[in-house]
């Protein structure tokens, strides 16, 4: 961002740039806890080899979700922040290119699949 006020400014109804910037930051920080509270949760759980093989492929699935939900978050605020950027030193007036809609729809998709 090049000023406060292109932060500042609403990318979508009720979400700012730094809004969405800081919503990924404490998604990540809050999913981080989660983990953590799940792992140790689980721990005790975990008396031999075979409860192992059974509790360890959950939290790997949960881990990877959480790590490509916020993929998605960072590359949406990547797109938007691309855009804000284009508006204001282009003059061609384009918002997204062909590519960066594709990417911003399929990371969509990749989301809602996912709930």
């Amino acid at each position: 961002m090049e000023n406060k006020k292109e932060a500042e400014e609403e990318i979508f109804k009720g979400k700012t740039f730094s809004g969405l910037m800081e919503d990924i930051y404490n998604n990540s920080a809050k999913k981080e806890a989660q983990i953590n509270d799940l792992i140790k949760q689980l721990q005790p759980m975990i008396k031999n080899m075979g409860d192992a093989t059974v509790l360890v492929p959950i939290i790997k699935e949960y881990l990877e979700v959480a790590v490509k939900n916020d993929e998605h978050l960072i590359k949406m605020a990547a797109i938007v922040q691309r855009a804000t950027t284009r508006v204001g030193g282009d003059a061609s007036g384009v918002l997204l290119t062909e590519e960066e809609k594709k990417q911003l729809l399929e990371a969509v998709e990749e989301v809602e699949d996912r709930r």
